[in-house]
């Protein structure tokens, strides 16, 4: 090969070369980056998941209560604040007086709210006196003469706002009756669910109560003092007490 010849061959192969580096970059430039994690690199929730059959369950069962909370006020407005909390005072010891004759124990009495604000008249900002409020809360553990026991607070003790809830004494025992029945549904659907994907169930791997709070039902009553007035009637009915739980069951 000629002199002259060589550096051209040698200029082709070197554009030549330089054309596929360039191709090749471009093609590894538009492909997905595919990542690949070892299995100890997994995040932990997936790293130590167990396939199984998670079910939920629910469960209601209806108790007559045998616990009323009564909850009753009393108020004053008076030309000063001090005049107010001073005829406040009087109207309270009237009306927690009556509440014990009536066989209320001291534990069952506290204060469940209490203020002293300004009286406006009507809708101008002119304070034509203060009025002072206590809200008193009381247990009665007679449902069945919760009538007989607001119209004595009203009309000899004095109270107005009153409101009624009812609720058990011992919830726990409602609880635990109703837990069995929603842990024995969440075992029903699990096992509906496992004959449907064809598999078995395994070993009861977790169980997790989802209720929350406690069954109280309240009602507001707007009593007035009258003479020969009927007494009052105040159903108690019965409360429902939920469950629901969710279960967690190995596949064998």
């Amino acid at each position: 090969m000629s002199p002259t010849v060589r550096p051209v061959v040698f200029s082709g192969a070197v554009a030549v070369l330089c054309a596929v580096a360039v191709t090749l970059a471009v093609v590894a430039a538009s492909r997905p980056t595919v990542v690949v994690a070892a299995p100890t690199a997994l995040p932990p929730s997936t790293a130590t998941f167990t396939p199984g059959v998670f079910a939920s369950g629910d469960a209601t069962v209806s108790k007559r209560p045998d616990l009323a909370f009564l909850s009753v006020g009393v108020d004053s407005l008076k030309p000063t604040a001090a005049a107010a909390q001073i005829d406040l005072a009087s109207k309270a010891a009237k009306l927690i007086a009556k509440a014990k004759s009536l066989g209320i124990a001291d534990k069952d009495i506290n204060t469940s709210g209490y203020s002293v604000n300004p009286n406006y008249n009507g809708s101008t900002s002119t304070i034509d006196g203060y009025r002072a409020s206590e809200q008193i809360s009381f247990k009665w553990h007679n449902v069945d003469t919760v009538g007989a026991a607001l119209d004595a607070m009203v009309q000899q003790g004095g109270a107005t706002n009153v409101n009624v809830g009812f609720g058990l004494a011992n919830p726990k025992v409602a609880q635990a009756e109703a837990r069995a029945l929603a842990i024995g549904d969440a075992k029903s659907k699990a096992q509906a669910m496992a004959d449907a994907a064809g598999v078995k169930l395994g070993q009861l791997m977790r169980v997790t109560d989802l209720s929350y709070g406690g069954p109280v039902n309240y009602n507001s009553y707007s009593l007035e003092a009258k003479a020969g007035a009927a007494p009052t009637q105040i159903p108690v009915g019965q409360l429902d007490v939920s469950v629901t739980v969710e279960v967690d069951f190995a596949i064998a």
